[in-house]
Protein backbone atom coordinates (compact mmCIF):
# COMPACT_ATOMS: atom_id res chain seq x y z
CA UNK A 1 0.00 0.00 0.00
CA UNK A 2 1.13 3.66 -0.64
CA UNK A 3 -0.26 6.91 -0.24
CA UNK A 4 1.83 8.79 -2.45
CA UNK A 5 0.73 5.95 -5.37
CA UNK A 6 -2.57 4.05 -4.65
CA UNK A 7 -3.58 1.01 -6.24
CA UNK A 8 -7.14 -0.21 -6.95
CA UNK A 9 -7.58 -3.97 -8.42
CA UNK A 10 -10.63 -5.46 -9.44
CA UNK A 11 -10.37 -8.83 -9.49
CA UNK A 12 -12.74 -12.00 -10.56
CA UNK A 13 -12.04 -15.06 -13.25
CA UNK A 14 -12.96 -13.81 -17.31
CA UNK A 15 -16.75 -13.83 -18.13
CA UNK A 16 -17.61 -11.87 -14.58
CA UNK A 17 -17.71 -8.92 -15.79
CA UNK A 18 -14.62 -6.74 -14.96
CA UNK A 19 -15.18 -4.28 -17.77
CA UNK A 20 -18.33 -3.59 -16.11
CA UNK A 21 -16.72 -2.06 -13.31
CA UNK A 22 -13.73 -0.87 -15.31
CA UNK A 23 -16.15 1.38 -16.93
CA UNK A 24 -17.95 2.79 -14.04
CA UNK A 25 -14.44 3.50 -12.85
CA UNK A 26 -13.72 5.55 -15.72
CA UNK A 27 -16.75 7.48 -14.87
CA UNK A 28 -15.60 8.07 -11.23
CA UNK A 29 -11.88 9.32 -12.44
CA UNK A 30 -13.56 11.25 -14.70
CA UNK A 31 -15.26 12.97 -12.46
CA UNK A 32 -13.13 13.24 -9.91
CA UNK A 33 -10.36 14.48 -12.33
CA UNK A 34 -8.53 11.91 -11.20
CA UNK A 35 -5.34 10.38 -14.14
CA UNK A 36 -5.24 6.89 -13.84
CA UNK A 37 -2.78 4.57 -15.34
CA UNK A 38 -5.36 1.33 -16.37
CA UNK A 39 -3.53 -2.09 -16.68
CA UNK A 40 -4.94 -5.11 -17.56
CA UNK A 41 -4.46 -8.27 -16.51
CA UNK A 42 -3.80 -10.18 -19.58
CA UNK A 43 -0.03 -8.83 -19.76
CA UNK A 44 0.94 -10.59 -17.46
CA UNK A 45 0.30 -13.80 -18.90
CA UNK A 46 2.77 -16.36 -19.49
CA UNK A 47 2.26 -17.25 -23.33
CA UNK A 48 0.88 -16.21 -26.29
CA UNK A 49 -2.27 -17.50 -27.64
CA UNK A 50 -0.36 -19.58 -30.11
CA UNK A 51 2.07 -20.90 -27.37
CA UNK A 52 -0.77 -21.54 -24.94
CA UNK A 53 -2.54 -23.81 -28.07
CA UNK A 54 0.84 -25.99 -27.90
CA UNK A 55 0.75 -26.38 -24.26
CA UNK A 56 -2.84 -27.32 -24.15
CA UNK A 57 -2.40 -29.97 -27.10
CA UNK A 58 0.78 -30.84 -24.73
CA UNK A 59 -0.96 -30.83 -21.79
CA UNK A 60 -4.08 -32.59 -23.01
CA UNK A 61 -1.78 -35.51 -24.37
CA UNK A 62 -0.58 -36.24 -20.57
CA UNK A 63 -3.92 -35.94 -18.70
CA UNK A 64 -2.83 -32.60 -17.08
CA UNK A 65 -5.41 -29.86 -16.78
CA UNK A 66 -3.76 -26.03 -17.30
CA UNK A 67 -5.35 -22.87 -17.65
CA UNK A 68 -5.14 -18.95 -17.43
CA UNK A 69 -6.30 -19.06 -13.82
CA UNK A 70 -3.43 -20.81 -12.98
CA UNK A 71 0.73 -20.07 -11.64
CA UNK A 72 1.87 -22.34 -14.92
CA UNK A 73 -0.05 -19.86 -17.29
CA UNK A 74 1.03 -16.23 -15.48
CA UNK A 75 3.95 -14.13 -14.39
CA UNK A 76 2.38 -13.81 -10.66
CA UNK A 77 6.14 -13.07 -9.96
CA UNK A 78 6.67 -10.12 -11.97
CA UNK A 79 2.66 -8.96 -11.19
CA UNK A 80 3.73 -8.40 -8.00
CA UNK A 81 6.97 -6.68 -8.59
CA UNK A 82 4.83 -4.36 -10.51
CA UNK A 83 2.60 -3.52 -7.95
CA UNK A 84 5.35 -3.10 -5.57
CA UNK A 85 7.31 -0.74 -8.17
CA UNK A 86 3.83 1.40 -8.67
CA UNK A 87 3.38 1.39 -5.13
CA UNK A 88 7.11 2.91 -4.22
CA UNK A 89 8.24 5.14 -7.32
CA UNK A 90 4.83 5.19 -9.41
CA UNK A 91 5.72 3.36 -12.37
CA UNK A 92 7.03 -0.20 -12.85
CA UNK A 93 7.75 -2.72 -15.44
CA UNK A 94 4.35 -4.14 -17.89
CA UNK A 95 3.37 -4.88 -20.77
CA UNK A 96 0.32 -5.31 -22.96
CA UNK A 97 -1.63 -8.00 -24.41
CA UNK A 98 -3.52 -7.81 -28.63
CA UNK A 99 -7.30 -8.87 -26.99
CA UNK A 100 -8.46 -8.45 -30.45
CA UNK A 101 -7.45 -7.73 -34.19
CA UNK A 102 -8.56 -4.28 -33.39
CA UNK A 103 -6.63 -3.86 -30.54
CA UNK A 104 -3.65 -5.60 -31.96
CA UNK A 105 -3.23 -2.84 -35.14
CA UNK A 106 -3.30 -0.11 -32.53
CA UNK A 107 -0.34 -2.04 -30.57
CA UNK A 108 1.36 -3.17 -33.92
CA UNK A 109 0.86 -6.47 -33.58
CA UNK A 110 -1.03 -10.00 -34.00
CA UNK A 111 -4.03 -10.77 -31.98
CA UNK A 112 -2.90 -12.81 -29.05
CA UNK A 113 0.28 -11.33 -28.89
CA UNK A 114 2.40 -9.40 -26.33
CA UNK A 115 4.21 -5.57 -26.97
CA UNK A 116 8.05 -6.05 -25.57
CA UNK A 117 8.08 -5.08 -21.56
CA UNK A 118 8.13 -1.59 -20.69
CA UNK A 119 8.13 0.89 -17.91
CA UNK A 120 4.88 2.47 -17.32
CA UNK A 121 4.33 6.02 -18.36
CA UNK A 122 4.98 8.17 -15.93
CA UNK A 123 2.15 10.92 -14.29
CA UNK A 124 -0.38 8.65 -13.39
CA UNK A 125 -2.27 9.47 -9.62
CA UNK A 126 -3.26 5.76 -9.07
CA UNK A 127 -2.98 2.79 -10.91
CA UNK A 128 -6.13 0.30 -11.30
CA UNK A 129 -5.59 -2.48 -12.70
CA UNK A 130 -8.12 -5.35 -13.78
CA UNK A 131 -7.67 -8.70 -14.22
CA UNK A 132 -7.85 -12.50 -12.59
CA UNK A 133 -5.19 -11.60 -9.98
CA UNK A 134 -5.33 -8.47 -8.41
CA UNK A 135 -5.09 -10.12 -5.01
CA UNK A 136 -3.13 -13.68 -5.42
CA UNK A 137 -1.66 -14.91 -2.58
CA UNK A 138 0.62 -18.18 -3.14
CA UNK A 139 -0.62 -21.21 -1.47
CA UNK A 140 -3.78 -19.27 -1.44
CA UNK A 141 -5.91 -22.52 -0.52
CA UNK A 142 -3.97 -23.14 2.73
CA UNK A 143 -4.52 -19.22 3.59
CA UNK A 144 -8.55 -19.18 2.27
CA UNK A 145 -9.55 -17.27 5.54
CA UNK A 146 -6.00 -15.72 6.27
CA UNK A 147 -6.00 -11.65 5.35
CA UNK A 148 -2.47 -11.65 3.89
CA UNK A 149 -2.23 -8.13 4.39
CA UNK A 150 -1.12 -8.90 7.64
CA UNK A 151 1.03 -12.61 7.08
CA UNK A 152 4.32 -12.22 5.29
CA UNK A 153 4.31 -14.51 1.89
CA UNK A 154 4.52 -17.98 2.88
CA UNK A 155 7.44 -20.56 1.31
CA UNK A 156 6.51 -22.25 -1.57
CA UNK A 157 6.55 -25.66 -0.86
CA UNK A 158 7.86 -26.94 -4.66
CA UNK A 159 10.18 -24.11 -5.30
CA UNK A 160 11.02 -23.24 -1.94
CA UNK A 161 11.20 -19.82 -2.36
CA UNK A 162 8.99 -17.04 -0.69
CA UNK A 163 5.62 -16.88 -2.18
CA UNK A 164 3.62 -14.31 -4.07
CA UNK A 165 1.63 -11.87 -1.76
CA UNK A 166 0.08 -9.35 -4.41
CA UNK A 167 -3.20 -8.69 -2.69
CA UNK A 168 -0.63 -6.71 0.09
CA UNK A 169 0.31 -3.90 -2.20
CA UNK A 170 -3.56 -2.86 -3.09
CA UNK A 171 -5.30 0.12 -1.37
CA UNK A 172 -8.90 -0.91 -2.55
CA UNK A 173 -9.55 -4.64 -3.61
CA UNK A 174 -12.57 -5.33 -5.41
CA UNK A 175 -14.14 -8.98 -6.34
CA UNK A 176 -15.87 -9.76 -8.83
CA UNK A 177 -18.23 -12.80 -8.19
CA UNK A 178 -21.55 -13.66 -9.95
CA UNK A 179 -23.66 -16.41 -9.25
CA UNK A 180 -21.74 -19.25 -10.98
CA UNK A 181 -24.37 -20.14 -13.37
CA UNK A 182 -24.25 -16.53 -14.61
CA UNK A 183 -20.70 -16.55 -14.80
CA UNK A 184 -20.59 -19.34 -17.01
CA UNK A 185 -23.74 -18.05 -19.45
CA UNK A 186 -22.14 -14.60 -19.59
CA UNK A 187 -18.74 -16.64 -20.69
CA UNK A 188 -20.41 -18.81 -22.96
CA UNK A 189 -21.96 -16.01 -24.71
CA UNK A 190 -19.17 -13.91 -24.74
CA UNK A 191 -17.34 -16.43 -26.55
CA UNK A 192 -19.75 -17.24 -28.84
CA UNK A 193 -19.81 -13.24 -29.78
CA UNK A 194 -16.80 -13.21 -30.32
CA UNK A 195 -16.49 -16.35 -32.70
CA UNK A 196 -13.84 -17.37 -29.94
CA UNK A 197 -14.95 -21.18 -29.70
CA UNK A 198 -18.31 -23.35 -29.95
CA UNK A 199 -20.19 -24.26 -27.10
CA UNK A 200 -18.42 -27.56 -26.09
CA UNK A 201 -15.24 -25.66 -25.96
CA UNK A 202 -16.36 -23.49 -23.78
CA UNK A 203 -17.77 -26.13 -21.38
CA UNK A 204 -14.45 -27.87 -21.92
CA UNK A 205 -12.53 -24.43 -20.46
CA UNK A 206 -15.07 -24.14 -17.79
CA UNK A 207 -14.50 -27.64 -16.83
CA UNK A 208 -10.75 -27.61 -17.56
CA UNK A 209 -9.95 -24.50 -15.17
CA UNK A 210 -12.00 -25.66 -12.68
CA UNK A 211 -9.08 -26.51 -10.30
CA UNK A 212 -7.31 -23.46 -10.60
CA UNK A 213 -10.52 -21.55 -10.41
CA UNK A 214 -11.10 -23.03 -6.72
CA UNK A 215 -7.28 -22.16 -5.44
CA UNK A 216 -6.71 -19.21 -7.44
CA UNK A 217 -9.41 -17.12 -7.92
CA UNK A 218 -11.57 -18.10 -5.71
CA UNK A 219 -9.12 -17.33 -2.48
CA UNK A 220 -8.97 -14.01 -3.41
CA UNK A 221 -12.64 -12.97 -2.52
CA UNK A 222 -12.10 -13.18 1.06
CA UNK A 223 -8.84 -10.53 0.96
CA UNK A 224 -11.22 -8.25 -1.04
CA UNK A 225 -12.12 -4.95 0.67
CA UNK A 226 -15.63 -5.20 -1.86
CA UNK A 227 -16.97 -7.96 -3.31
CA UNK A 228 -19.50 -7.65 -5.67
CA UNK A 229 -22.31 -10.72 -6.80
CA UNK A 230 -25.10 -10.42 -9.20
CA UNK A 231 -27.51 -12.92 -8.90
CA UNK A 232 -30.21 -13.57 -11.66
CA UNK A 233 -33.66 -13.29 -11.39
CA UNK A 234 -34.83 -15.27 -14.20
CA UNK A 235 -34.02 -19.16 -14.69
CA UNK A 236 -30.42 -19.84 -15.27
CA UNK A 237 -30.83 -23.53 -13.78
CA UNK A 238 -29.36 -25.09 -16.75
CA UNK A 239 -26.65 -22.33 -18.47
CA UNK A 240 -25.54 -24.57 -21.31
CA UNK A 241 -29.10 -23.85 -22.63
CA UNK A 242 -29.61 -20.41 -21.99
CA UNK A 243 -30.67 -18.29 -24.99
CA UNK A 244 -29.22 -15.12 -23.74
CA UNK A 245 -27.31 -12.76 -20.90
CA UNK A 246 -30.02 -12.21 -18.37
CA UNK A 247 -29.91 -8.47 -18.51
CA UNK A 248 -29.41 -5.78 -15.39
CA UNK A 249 -33.04 -5.37 -15.10
CA UNK A 250 -33.83 -8.81 -14.27
CA UNK A 251 -30.88 -9.27 -11.26
CA UNK A 252 -30.05 -8.19 -8.21
CA UNK A 253 -26.53 -6.85 -6.91
CA UNK A 254 -25.33 -7.91 -3.85
CA UNK A 255 -22.38 -6.04 -2.53
CA UNK A 256 -20.06 -7.10 0.62
CA UNK A 257 -18.10 -5.11 2.80
CA UNK A 258 -14.81 -5.82 4.69
CA UNK A 259 -14.67 -3.14 6.75
CA UNK A 260 -17.93 -1.80 7.78
CA UNK A 261 -16.41 1.44 9.92
CA UNK A 262 -14.87 2.51 6.24
CA UNK A 263 -18.44 3.16 4.60
CA UNK A 264 -21.09 5.53 5.80
CA UNK A 265 -24.36 3.36 5.27
CA UNK A 266 -27.11 6.11 6.13
CA UNK A 267 -25.80 8.25 3.83
CA UNK A 268 -25.14 5.45 1.02
CA UNK A 269 -28.97 4.13 1.33
CA UNK A 270 -29.80 7.59 0.74
CA UNK A 271 -28.34 7.92 -2.33
CA UNK A 272 -28.60 4.11 -3.92
CA UNK A 273 -32.89 4.00 -4.95
CA UNK A 274 -33.78 0.85 -3.65
CA UNK A 275 -31.42 -0.15 -1.53
CA UNK A 276 -31.46 -2.17 1.93
CA UNK A 277 -28.74 -3.92 3.90
CA UNK A 278 -29.07 -7.94 4.06
CA UNK A 279 -26.59 -7.99 6.75
CA UNK A 280 -24.68 -5.07 8.84
CA UNK A 281 -21.99 -5.57 5.93
CA UNK A 282 -24.06 -6.22 3.09
CA UNK A 283 -25.94 -4.16 0.78
CA UNK A 284 -28.28 -5.75 -2.07
CA UNK A 285 -29.02 -3.24 -4.88
CA UNK A 286 -31.24 -3.62 -8.03
CA UNK A 287 -28.76 -4.72 -10.86
CA UNK A 288 -29.47 -1.22 -13.37
CA UNK A 289 -28.36 0.98 -10.14
CA UNK A 290 -24.41 -0.91 -9.69
CA UNK A 291 -22.79 2.23 -11.72
CA UNK A 292 -24.38 4.56 -9.77
CA UNK A 293 -23.72 2.42 -6.49
CA UNK A 294 -19.89 2.19 -7.58
CA UNK A 295 -19.52 6.04 -7.68
CA UNK A 296 -21.67 6.24 -4.26
CA UNK A 297 -19.97 3.62 -2.42
CA UNK A 298 -16.39 3.72 -4.39
CA UNK A 299 -16.08 7.86 -4.93
CA UNK A 300 -15.68 9.19 -1.41
CA UNK A 301 -12.80 6.30 -1.29
CA UNK A 302 -10.90 7.33 -3.96
CA UNK A 303 -10.98 11.23 -3.08
CA UNK A 304 -9.83 9.96 0.04
CA UNK A 305 -6.96 8.41 -1.69
CA UNK A 306 -6.07 11.57 -3.62
CA UNK A 307 -6.39 13.67 -0.47
CA UNK A 308 -3.51 11.32 1.14
CA UNK A 309 -1.58 11.35 -1.83
CA UNK A 310 -1.48 15.47 -2.10
CA UNK A 311 -0.38 15.71 1.64
CA UNK A 312 2.15 12.75 1.38
CA UNK A 313 3.34 14.63 -1.91
CA UNK A 314 3.85 17.98 0.43
CA UNK A 315 1.42 19.78 -1.77
CA UNK A 316 -1.84 19.30 0.64
CA UNK A 317 -2.32 20.65 4.44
Amino acid sequence: MSRQHPIIAVTGSSGSGLSTIRHAFKFIFQRLNIKPAIVHGDGFRRYTDRQFAALLEEARGSGRNVSWFGPECNHFQELEAFFKAYGKCGSGVYRQYAHTAGHGEELGLPPGEFTAWQPLPPGSDILFYEGQHGGVVANTWTRRKVDARHFPPEIDRRTGRPGIDVAQHVDLLIGVAPAINLEWIQKIHRDQKNGACALEESVETILRRMDDYIHYIVPQFGLTDINIQRMPLVDTSDPFIARDVPLADESLCVIHFRDRERHDFPDLLERIPDAYLSRRTTMVIPGNRLRLALDAICGPILAGLMEARSAASGQGA
